[in-house]
């Protein structure tokens, strides 16, 4: 029987914001460097249409996430990848409550979706296929791997494999799990907060700045390659902080702060060079 993931809006929106932002890169670099810069242009546009392959690959395998139960056992199923778990192999069900602490060892997500290999603190690793876990998730250990997986009838899927595999369902709310054993929570951490909104504003209105000024300012073409390389840094510095964080909380904060650092020095080097 066929189980739907809990709703896709979340890859949906993710999907589309990403697609518009790789396609402003694109065209960025394209259009920012002349044939005199060639060689820079071809080493900028690999890696941009890897990484869009990419996620695109991410993408379609995120919409095509699904949960199928048999006689047999369980099949997880992300896009052409399966991964089939027979019931005899299921040591234990934990039914997740709460708002957990995971970070990336080797994986990719945004709100509503997370997928690949992740440690949630105060429980142990998993492999994540689900989308939107602030509600809580399915935790499988197995002897093929742990999973972390995210079906719309949570509830009804977790009491078949409980029956199917003759394990009982275990219960964990992380929200009563103490912070030393779990760790602190990015979304809780203020100043963590603070420091990543800070980039988005300051990323957003070198944007804006740049699209209401540039056109027509006669300003070299090469501003619009600083408001790329911000970009491609933001993503590369919060994912990093993100995980650098779970280890040292200072860590993080720092390369929050070198992002705020670059961005602002690429915004003034515009700012300049559009107002001689």
């Amino acid at each position: 029987m066929k189980y739907n993931t809990s709703k896709k809006t979340g890859i949906w929106l993710g999907g589309i914001i990403g697609l518009f932002i790789f396609a402003f890169c694109i065209w960025g670099i394209d259009f920012s460097l002349t044939q005199n810069d060639a060689v820079l242009k071809i080493m900028l546009l690999i890696p941009a249409f890897i990484f869009l392959g990419m996620f695109i690959f991410v993408l379609i395998n995120g919409l095509a996430m699904n949960y199928y139960l048999s006689s047999n056992g369980m099949e997880i199923r992300w896009g052409l990848r399966r991964k089939f778990i027979p019931w005899e192999e299921i040591n234990e069900i934990i039914r997740i409550k709460g708002k957990s602490n995971l970070f990336s060892i080797l994986g990719i997500s945004w709100p509503g979706y997370t997928v690949g290999l992740y440690n949630i603190r105060g429980l142990g690793p998993a492999r994540m296929y689900a989308t939107d876990i602030n509600q809580g998730f399915l935790y499988l250990k197995t002897s093929k791997g742990f999973f972390g997986i995210t079906p719309k009838e949570i509830e009804e899927v977790a009491r078949l494999i409980a029956e199917k595999s003759g394990k009982e369902i275990q219960y964990l709310d992380m929200d009563t799990v103490p912070e030393e054993t779990k760790g602190k929570i990015i979304s809780e951490d203020s100043s963590y907060r603070l420091l990543y909104i800070l980039n988005i504003i300051l990323l957003l209105a070198f944007a804006l700045y740049l699209g209401i000024f540039f056109p027509g300012s006669g300003a070299s073409r090469f501003i619009i390659l600083l408001l790329v390389l911000a970009i491609g840094l933001f993503f590369f510095n919060t994912s990093n902080a993100a995980r650098l964080f779970q280890f040292s909380h200072n860590g993080g904060y720092a390369l929050l702060i070198l992002g705020i650092i670059v961005t602002g020095t690429f915004f003034i080097l515009s700012l300049v060079e559009i107002s001689l």
